[in-house]
């Protein structure tokens, strides 16, 4: 079972020169679809590709051209609505957002306002404190990305690229739940991590293909519990969005930037306007970037190229079916199945290619043992080496063979890195290099009893000492490990000098 304390943890309370506040914190994320062509067109999703070379008549709204539904990209919702434990519409529709910009050759975004296609949901987030709460996710839309416009290749110009246009986005909006800045770098962190799981994001901040808005207010310390018992806005402060935020960093940076600036506004006696706006990094500020339009300011109407979306139950029961492993359950099974801590389950399920990659090496031998291998040794190198875990030298087979060969005595700990770093380095079988390097570990107490001997007749005086403190007898295994060449059985030796001793 998962060792965790489900609760409404201390909320941040940041201090104002008059009063203390509290931070009230919602997230719109904009997760793109992993899907190899668009919501509405067949054309390619490709990253990187040169531009304006993956855009379909559609997508550039060359007159007559109708949007055509991909089913995939609906089947991905579903699939994410079902892992986030969302009620899935079997009847949603999709609207036209009416708004100007360069990079949407439209003039409106086809988005889902009315009728999304999922409906209510909840994200399990785990604090640092060991406490764990829900984060309800109010709904998940589906709506097309636009282009992107550059600013920066011509002193005169702007240029457009219309690649990233008609590509499907799904629009995760969260109730005001969150209540500092780590907690929605945490929500954001196992958002990204289900969705990976999933196979319905790829969660890559850097290329775009997960970005958050962020809503940050303050309220005055008890407003909040207020709000949880009458689910009245009112009680909440006036809140601005911090738009388009793709790092962990940044966005905590930006709700304790954005907390302290409408703090300031209101003990001076002003009122916080509601408005979007852009944080920035290097001078540590939110500044304005506009006002906070409202739905009717988007002239929002129905689509008439596109009929209202029904599915069938059966093929939503069908997508359930074959869901996969879910970060929770896995961690929970690692703990359970493995004898695992929390720490060492949550690490190793972080992602999917860490967690099969443990699971392969433990099938069959010490899980605790393999996870310390996996964690310690092989993180560590590859980490250090700058390498992700799907390009790590030494497979899960090599490595399971090192803790068997650890579990059977026939090597040590101290040899066994030795012999994980000829197999990293070279790419040899452990087993291999055991047998031709002659590693094997000495574990015939003939042998050891005489090196002991040896040890104790050369040292008269360090056996008197020792005799006195038997906490000095570390002394003596060290100095049959050294003669041995590292390859003595530490129990066995262990045991000898004790008796030796005695």
């Amino acid at each position: 079972m998962l060792d965790l304390t489900y609760d409404t943890p201390k909320p941040r309370v940041i201090a104002g020169a008059k009063h203390d506040w509290e931070l009230v914190i919602g997230m719109e994320v904009h997760a793109q679809v992993s899907s190899n062509s668009k919501l509405f067109s067949g054309a390619s999703t490709q990253f990187g590709a040169e531009p304006n070379s993956n855009v379909a008549f559609v997508d550039s709204a060359m007159p007559g051209m109708l949007p055509v539904i991909n089913e995939f990209c609906i089947e991905q919702a579903v699939r994410t609505g079902l892992g986030l434990k969302a009620q899935i519409n079997l009847k949603s529709a999709f609207d036209r957002k009416n708004y100007f910009y360069p990079d949407l050759p439209q003039g409106y975004q086809i988005s889902q306002l009315y009728e999304p296609i999922v409906g209510e949901g909840e994200v399990l987030v785990e604090l640092g404190d060991g406490t764990a709460r829900l984060v309800r996710v109010e709904r998940i839309h589906m709506e097309q990305d636009a282009g992107k416009s550059i600013h920066d290749m011509d002193p005169n110009m702007s240029f457009v690229d219309l690649n990233r246009t008609g590509v499907c986005l799904m629009e995760i909006v969260s109730r005001p739940d969150i209540r500092g800045p780590e907690e929605a770098a945490a929500y954001l962190a196992k958002l990204r991590q289900i969705l990976r799981y999933l196979g319905t994001c790829n969660g890559d901040m850097q290329s775009g293909a997960m970005r958050a808005d962020v809503n940050v207010s303050i309220c005055r310390v008890g407003q909040y519990e207020k709000y949880q018992e009458t689910q009245d806005f009112s009680h909440l402060g006036t809140r601005c969005e911090i738009k388009n935020m793709n790092s962990m960093r940044f966005i905590q940076q930006a709700i304790d930037v954005e907390a302290k600036r409408q703090i300031a506004i209101v003990e001076a006696g002003g009122e916080v306007t509601q408005e979007t706006r852009l944080f920035d990094p290097d001078k540590q500020e939110t500044r304005s970037m506009r006002s906070k339009e409202e739905a009717h300011d988007y002239r929002y109407f129905p689509d008439p190229d596109l009929l209202p979306l029904e599915i069938e139950q059966a093929w939503v029961d069908d997508i359930a079916a074959k869901l996969p492993e879910l970060p929770d359950a896995k961690k929970a099974r690692f703990i359970n199945d493995f004898g695992l801590s929390d720490y060492d389950a949550s690490v190793l399920t972080a992602d999917l290619d860490s967690a099969g990659y443990f699971e392969a090496v433990a099938q069959g031998r010490d899980g605790k043992m393999a996870a310390n291998w996996v964690i310690n040794e092989l993180f560590g190198r590859l980490k250090k080496d700058e390498k992700d875990i799907s390009d790590s030298p030494v497979t899960p087979a090599q490595l399971g063979e090192i803790v068997e060969l650890i579990g059977s005595d026939a090597i040590s700990g101290k040899i066994a890195k030795e012999v994980f770093e000829i197999s990293y380095t070279t790419g040899r079988d452990p087993a291999e290099i055991v047998e031709t390097e002659g590693m094997k570990q000495v574990t015939d107490t003939g042998a050891i009893e005489a090196a002991v001997d040896e040890i104790i007749a050369a040292n008269p005086d360090q056996v008197a000492k020792a005799q006195a403190n038997p906490k000095l007898a570390g002394w003596f295994v060290g100095q049959v490990m050294k003669a041995t060449g590292g390859k003595a059985n530490p129990k066995a030796v262990n045991q000898i000098v004790a008796a030796k001793l005695k």
